[in-house]
């Protein structure tokens, strides 16, 4: 164990893996310094898990809460590193021995067709804009995009986040038809026992609505969705076993919220009419030994609004190099990068799964390796000297000087309250 403070890590990003690091290094003593992108540092479990999870998002800001708001933990919110602060400036002119980024990933993987994106606003919509959305709009003080619910809409995807997008849609539409009729429902109640039976209960069927639903498009087949994750090393019946429970989870899901599906179907072409996008001409594709091929038949299928839900990926940070859509980690198991010998990655910036399990395993696992290899804080020949008091007061100080920009005086539960809203779900 080392002496209190006689380390420092900064640590980018303040949600599950950033928050889980971060008291794993504070319970070694560890100043450790957060910087968190918005006034609350709950990310995704905010943003992108739609708001009917609410005993699974509060229990997550109790996590995150007393992760942050333990001893040697700073925490400094409204601060963007790349736009508020430069990484390089924090790896190597801070102090810090060394920096975790947890940023998480925030941008939409683009809808693979050619000019698609010139559409964005104009007949097709990103999902992780439209679930903060979702999860915001019915607050008072909402500043954000603004999107409408569209019976027959089109999405593209095939992972747990499409479902949620497809139930999103589903969910709403319901209520509103219900509202129409003068019945009041409730979303979470509708989305815990499914639209069948809340109609049910009401003497109503799903053809009373008049409602065409939305659909789901998926390149793939049913047991190929990334709904239930395959173990590394799983043999021929643990596959076949996964495969089941995959086609079961979908199943599960279209009877509960009565949303359509179609496999094996790829986007190849946009359908524009008067500079807007109606519509995508799909391919049909067969899967052979895990792979994608499309065939030669293809159909144009129309739609008044198109959500591309196909994956989050990183946003662009100056100084980190990229490849492809994804930083050009060199070392996966860890989020190492080239040109930062000191940084680590955790979380979904490096695991892309988007789950909050694996994010904070993640973290847990590059934490250990930081305290337990790199600090090496269990060991008698350290690999590192600890930093000097004028080193740490310097960080301490250049710490209070952005928590003061942003209105932050250092009590994490009063600012948590102070920045909580009453409408909040």
């Amino acid at each position: 164990m080392s002496e209190p403070e006689s380390y420092a890590i900064a640590v980018i990003g303040g949600a599950c893996a950033g928050a889980e690091a971060a008291s794993i290094f504070a319970q070694h003593g560890i100043l450790t310094v957060v910087f968190e992108q918005n006034d609350r540092p709950y990310g995704k479990i905010e943003d992108g898990l739609p708001k009917w999870h609410v005993a699974l998002r509060h229990k997550e800001y109790r996590s995150i809460d007393q992760n942050l708001s333990q001893p040697h933990v700073h925490f400094v919110p409204g601060t963007k590193v790349g736009r508020d602060l430069d990484l390089h400036e924090i790896a190597n002119e801070w102090g810090f021995q060394a920096v975790v980024l947890a940023n998480g990933a925030w941008r939409d993987r683009p809808l693979s067709v050619e000019g698609a994106d010139d559409y964005v606003g104009r007949g097709l919509v990103y999902q992780n804009p439209f679930i903060y959305w979702f999860n915001h709009y019915h607050e008072q003080t909402y500043e954000g995009p603004q999107y409408e619910i569209v019976d027959g809409t089109m999405v593209v995807g095939g992972g747990l986040a499409s479902i949620d997008v497809v139930k999103a849609i589903q969910l709403e539409l319901v209520l509103r038809a219900l509202r129409e009729r003068g019945i009041e429902a409730q979303m979470v109640e509708l989305e815990t026992k499914g639209i069948p039976k809340i109609l049910a209960s009401h003497d109503l069927k799903w053809e009373d609505l008049g409602l065409k639903g939305c659909s789901l498009f998926y390149r793939r087949r049913p047991q190929d969705m990334p709904v239930v994750s395959l173990p590394e090393g799983a043999n021929e019946a643990q596959r076949t076993k996964i495969a089941k429970s995959r086609t079961r989870v979908l199943e599960k899901a279209i009877s509960k919220y009565l949303f359509g599906f179609e496999e094996r179907h790829a986007p190849v072409a946009l359908i524009v009419e008067d500079e807007r996008l109606v519509g995508l001409r799909y391919a049909r594709t067969e899967v052979e030994g895990g792979k994608v091929r499309l065939t030669d038949e293809t159909v144009d299928i129309r739609a008044p609004l198109i959500i591309s839900s196909i994956g989050s990926i990183p946003e662009p940070v100056a100084g980190i190099a990229t490849r492809g859509e994804l930083y050009d980690f060199q070392d996966w198991d860890l989020g190492r990068l080239a040109n930062f010998p000191t940084l680590f990655s955790a979380g979904n910036v490096v695991t892309g799964k988007g789950n909050i399990v694996h994010s904070r395993k993640h973290a847990r696992h590059v934490a250990g390796h930081m305290t337990q290899e790199y600090l090496k804080l269990a060991d008698s020949l350290r690999s590192m000297q600890p930093i000097s008091t004028e080193v740490r007061e310097s960080i301490l100080k250049r710490t209070r000087d952005q928590q003061s920009r942003v209105g932050y005086d250092g009590n994490y539960r009063a600012w948590i309250e102070s920045v909580t809203r009453p409408d909040e779900i």
